[in-house]
């Protein structure tokens, strides 16, 4: 698997709790901070979650070291799915995504991510090692699915206590 492939990954979890408790989680930025090894916190720079809406995002990685980006909402329906680009919207670092989807016992929340196809953090380390980029993709997908599963179960675990 090849960084220009934009590999994506996603982890799913079934929540028992009404879809307006999940969302309310969801489209709070700063809330996966609380549940991620890697990101840190996040602020608005227009003023809230809207479509076009962007804000900073700060992430800390111990062979990376720290860094901020800005993200852009592209995808904003209530209660069922918040997308942003991370950089360029053209060609974005990558791109994340939640979506929800209304069962009968609560929500399946998804949380889904893609690499690039713009250059990220990961770009340098290809270049340098050319032949070890598929090695060097699949270990960041999985860095990305760890924290994507403690995200979702960190948000499943506050949905469910409050509902």
């Amino acid at each position: 698997m090849r960084y220009t492939d934009s590999p994506t990954a996603e982890v799913e979890v079934a929540i028992s709790a009404p879809v307006e408790r999940v969302w309310e989680l969801v489209s709070d930025i700063n809330l996966p901070a609380r549940f991620s090894s890697e990101f840190r916190g996040a602020e608005w720079l227009d003023g809230g979650p809207a479509l076009g809406a962007r804000f900073v995002g700060r992430n800390s990685h111990s062979a990376i070291g720290e860094w901020q980006t800005t993200c852009t909402l592209t995808r904003y329906e209530a209660q069922r799915a918040f997308e942003w680009a991370v950089g360029d919207l053209e060609q974005p670092a990558a791109r994340w995504r939640f979506e929800l989807e209304p069962t009968a016992d609560g929500v399946r929340l998804r949380q889904w991510a893609q690499m690039g196809p713009g250059r990220s953090g990961l770009t340098p380390a290809i270049e340098r090692m050319p032949e070890k980029e598929e090695r060097i993709v699949a270990r960041r997908l999985e860095e990305w699915r760890t924290n994507m599963a403690a995200n979702l179960q960190g948000i499943k675990g506050l949905a469910e206590a409050g509902a």
